[in-house]
């Protein structure tokens, strides 16, 4: 039998095709463990288990769920693994599931850059109701209020949640009730979860049965450069369910090397970070800056046969898991906008990874590359791509070509289409992934064009050539752009070149791109005043600049901003100025003038919490300049809800207003609402009722005080402090008028010894509210405590001396041998007795210029 080194050295060919490359490369490396765990493919299912019973009876069995022809076998040796190698019956051999790790490394999103914001203000009625996702990872947070009547089969009882995951579900669909900022791309859309423990894909039936149409993948494992069974499964699980789409985190590994396939050792190429992301039939998504800059971290192709990922890039910092949460989203929204017009019906997931591939805007080398992709994923483009039905569907077998006509319109600039379809899964271990091979030509006048592909061969230089037209062999999306295009019909021409398995369904989506369009600002979300913010517009034409203006609504004269913005930059950083009003940008060119939406330029508005008492609470807000108005939310059963239209900054609420407890005000400026505020929670406010805290300044002192904090002064009459004699309170100190927030309370006539208080407040309608009771230890000037005696051998004394005095303390036995001596000032102190036996001892005092005293001590 052969082992180690020898048995990845001499296995025959069709034995190594039958082994993982990263199983290889360990036993090359002579890492091979004693024992291992493998996962094994057998199509056979009876006669494998029956060949194992008989041949590795000794080796641990695990079938996978939902997997029936994959099993993990536990406590393989070298020589059991090479049996396996050997049997016909197991057709591969792979690593079993590996840690999984988040790939996120920010903490702010940018809905703008994709054009979500937009396609919320476009399209309002598009939030992915009645729509569900799946987020792969650690469970998430349950009681975030983003979430709220909107999580299906999530644990409530989770012991231990993640932030990540909980950030995930807030970009795709967060509710925005927390803040703005809080609302997702699908924020209407229901949410469930799942481990990335396993590796393999879910149960098919079990996300059928929670109606999961989008299932997001934000996270990795090591640098994976092969189709291996995860692959296999996630391509074989698009097939059995061809509405449900997989969005993978393409990974943060963009500066390193693969170490093995192809690309083995080539830098800055090929690593994206997990076989499962070698799969055809999903997304792989990378990460840009707020520029649309690819983030250096961001894992980059090819996949381990030189097709092109990741597909997509989108906004995401150095982290490519807020990218992937944002394409999950924009999923859910053209799955929406097409089952919207389809009777209820949900699209193909081929026809979704057109949408969003064809409509995204070119970033990095022209048209397509192993960095970006295909380019910045577009919300709003991928949402009309559906809406406006601008795609073709059909399906062809071997040999067979189906046409469609495309009428181009005059003024087009550019026109852009692009082929996919859910291929059958390959073999594990397949040199090539791709199984159907369709063609896509576009022609017209006897001119044709062919789509875009990039050199696979293995080299820095080949792989960092740009695009050219020539037939497609290795992916399944296939994409044709031209510039400027001929007004006039054309013709898309789809083909099977080879359909193994078919007949092979596919769609095309397209568009036709003309001219300048606004996409932020807009009325949903304010540009904050003095701060510099970035404006984006779409563009589709030749190099040119535009002039870009500002002006507040009312005023006649456009201030200048840039007298020669570029226009295929598609944004420019604006410091806005320092000022509260209903503004508009326009851009003027040489094709004409644009005016961008009315949108408020001002602060963020903060609310604040007055006093919330059993039977009513106040919040209150800054005034806006130029606002009349303000709009009051409450929190309902799933999203914040209009309560009350307002011309007041105070409001109290009272009766079924007071049921809820998260609030939240947006200023109207001439009928136009602005961005809501954060909300605020009445219930974590750590009220009593208008005291937020009631605390003595020093627990020990010569002199007793007490430090009050009040949410509100509004209708309170009178304050009182209140001492505790004899089982009853006294006043021992009253204000008949209360102006102020923050008052410093002295009780005069406060003893020596323990006294408690607590603060009496009445208001104008003569309730009276009480605190929570507050102690204070008085102590006389020239006073020294010491305490406990006795004193649990090992524990601390306590001595309390008079305020801002030195205490020299000096502890001896009772032969009068000197055992400790230190100096320390301070109210409260403490004398460590770690170290001394049980016994007396005494304790010497000097305070300040007072005689020394002397205190016995007794340690047990």
């Amino acid at each position: 039998m052969l082992a180690g080194p020898a048995l990845a050295q001499q296995l025959p060919a069709v034995s190594a095709t039958k082994l993982a490359p990263p199983l290889q490369a360990a036993a090359l490396s002579r890492a091979v463990p004693v024992r291992q765990v493998v996962r094994v493919q057998a199509p056979d299912v009876a006669a494998f288990r029956h060949w194992l019973r008989r041949a590795l009876p000794s080796v641990r069995v695990q079938a996978q769920a939902g997997q029936p022809q994959l099993f993990l076998l536990s406590g393989i040796r070298s020589a059991q693994l090479e049996q396996l190698l050997a049997s016909p019956l197991v057709t591969f051999v792979d690593v079993p599931d590996r840690p999984a790790h988040d790939e996120r490394q920010l903490n702010q999103a940018d809905l703008s850059v994709n054009s979500v914001t937009p396609l919320h203000r476009r399209y309002p009625g598009l939030a992915g109701q009645g729509l569900t996702v799946s987020v792969k990872e650690n469970p998430l947070d349950a009681t975030d209020i983003d979430f709220r009547g909107r999580l299906v089969n999530v644990d409530p009882a989770a012991v231990t949640v993640s932030s990540h995951a909980t950030t995930m579900a807030t970009l795709i669909a967060g509710g925005g009730n927390s803040a703005p900022a809080g609302r997702g791309v699908a924020w209407q859309a229901s949410i469930t979860s799942s481990s990335y423990a396993r590796l393999l894909p879910d149960d098919g039936p079990e996300l059928q049965q929670r109606a999961v149409s989008v299932q997001n993948h934000s996270y990795g494992t090591g640098i994976e450069n092969y189709y291996g069974l995860e692959a296999q499964a996630y391509d074989e699980q698009a097939r059995q369910y061809p509405t449900l789409l997989h969005v993978f985190s393409s990974g943060n590994s963009g500066a390193q090397a693969s170490p093995d396939g192809l690309y083995q050792g080539l830098p800055n190429v090929a690593n994206l970070t997990g076989q499962f992301k070698m799969s055809k039939n999903s997304l792989s998504v990378g990460a840009t800056d707020a520029l649309g800059q690819v983030a250096a971290m961001s894992s980059r192709g090819p996949a381990h046969d030189g097709r092109v990922k990741p597909e997509l890039v989108a906004f995401g910092d150095d982290g490519s898991s807020d990218a992937a949460a944002l394409v999950s989203g924009m999923s859910l929204l053209a799955q929406q906008a097409y089952r919207d017009q389809n009777a209820g019906a949900l699209p193909p997931s081929a026809l979704v990874k057109a949408a969003l591939i064809n409509s995204a805007d070119d970033a990095g080398r022209p048209e397509v590359d192993f960095v970006s992709g295909f380019g910045q994923a577009d919300a709003l483009g991928a949402v009309r791509t559906i809406l406006e039905r601008r795609y073709f569907q059909g399906s062809v077998g071997q040999g067979q070509a189906t046409q469609f006509a495309l009428v181009v319109p005059p003024g087009t600039q550019q026109l852009k289409l692009t082929l996919a379809w859910t291929d059958p899964a390959a073999a594990a271990n397949a040199s090539g992934a791709l199984v159907n091979d369709l063609d896509v030509l576009l022609t017209s006048n006897g001119t044709s064009w062919q789509p875009w592909t990039l050199s696979a061969y293995p080299h820095p230089d080949s792989l960092a050539l740009p695009a050219r037209r020539r037939p497609d062999h290795l992916n399944n999306v296939e994409q044709i752009t031209l510039t400027a295009p001929a007004p006039g019909t054309y013709q898309i021409a789809v083909r099977g070149y080879t359909v193994a398995a078919g007949p092979q369904a596919f769609n095309v989506a397209y568009e036709l791109n003309i001219g300048f369009e606004w996409l932020t600002p807009n009325k949903l979300r304010n540009v904050r005043s003095g701060t510099t913010t970035q404006v984006r517009w779409q563009w589709a034409g030749p190099a040119a600049t535009g002039r870009l203006e500002y002006r507040p609504v009312g005023s006649g004269t456009w201030r200048s901003i840039s007298s020669a913005a570029d226009l295929s930059a598609r944004s420019f950083a604006w410091a806005a100025p320092d000022t509260t009003t209903l503004a508009q940008l326009r851009m003027v060119t040489s094709a004409g003038t644009v005016v961008s939406d009315t949108f408020a330029l001002a602060r963020p508005l903060s609310v604040s919490i007055g006093y919330t008492c059993p039977e009513e609470a106040l919040i209150y807000w800054p005034r806006v300049p130029g606002a009349a108005r303000y709009q009051l939310y409450q929190l309902g059963r799933t999203h914040l809800e209009p309560l009350q239209l307002t011309s007041d900054t105070t409001h109290v609420l009272t009766g079924a207003a007071l049921t809820g407890t998260q609030y939240a005000v947006a200023p109207v400026f001439a009928g136009k609402e602005a961005e809501r505020s954060s909300s605020i929670n009445l219930a974590t406010a750590g009220f009593d009722c208008y005291i937020r805290s009631f605390v003595a300044r020093q627990p020990v002192a010569d002199t007793v005080q007490l430090q009050v904090e009040l949410g509100s002064t509004f209708r309170l009459r009178a304050l009182r402090l209140q001492r505790l004699e004899q089982g009853a309170f006294r006043t021992v100190l009253a204000q008949n008028t209360v102006s102020q927030l923050q008052l410093l309370l002295t009780d005069a006539t406060a003893q020596p010894g323990y006294n408690q208080y607590r603060l009496e407040l009445e208001d104008t309608n003569g309730r009276i509210f009480h605190s929570q009771l507050e102690s204070v230890f008085q102590v006389s000037r020239a006073e020294v405590l010491v305490f406990p005696v006795p004193v649990a051998a090992g524990m601390p004394l306590s001595i309390i001396g008079p305020a801002d005095t030195e205490l020299r303390l000096r502890l001896f036995d009772t032969l009068g041998r000197l055992l400790l001596e230190t100096t320390t000032t301070g109210t409260i102190n403490t004398l460590p007795t770690a170290g001394l036996r049980p016994g007396t001892y005494l304790l010497r005092i000097g305070a300040g210029s007072a005689p020394e005293l002397t205190r016995r001590i007794v340690i047990q």
